[in-house]
């Protein structure tokens, strides 16, 4: 509850667009994944030029989150394996373009509070 009030806050004081705010509660730390019928909303916005940009730059921007917000990357990948699937073919595109973000993922890794590998268990399944 209190995460879900931080991040309406912060969602309002950045300004952030609709389809950014939709990635960054697709993309959060909760404990659950990201909802099909969110990441189906996402990718009909990626149809839209504008809004198709300010996705992609949030994927990208959580996609290099670290530490305890593992959970964002992780869930940027799942977001992004969804939109290649069924966004528009820019999507594509904008994944060529940015290789680099996804292939430096390879080498990502967080221990837990359990001492559990979390980025090299759950990065590594995503990215291969």
């Amino acid at each position: 509850m209190i995460t879900t009030t931080v991040r309406h806050m912060k969602n309002f004081v950045k300004n952030y667009s609709e389809s950014e705010v939709k990635v960054r509660e697709a993309t959060s730390n909760d404990p659950w994944g990201p909802s099909s019928s969110l990441m189906l909303e996402i990718s009909d916005l990626t149809y839209n030029t504008v809004s198709l940009l300010e996705i992609m730059n949030m994927i990208w921007h959580r996609m290099n989150d670290q530490g305890k917000n593992w959970k964002h990357v992780y869930k940027s990948l799942t977001l992004l394996d969804y939109l290649i699937k069924n966004g528009s073919k820019k999507v594509i595109q904008h994944c060529r373009e940015g290789l680099f973000n996804i292939q430096t993922l390879k080498d990502f890794h967080y221990i837990d509070e359990a001492g559990k590998d979390q980025g090299k268990y759950n990065l590594t399944r995503s990215v291969n």
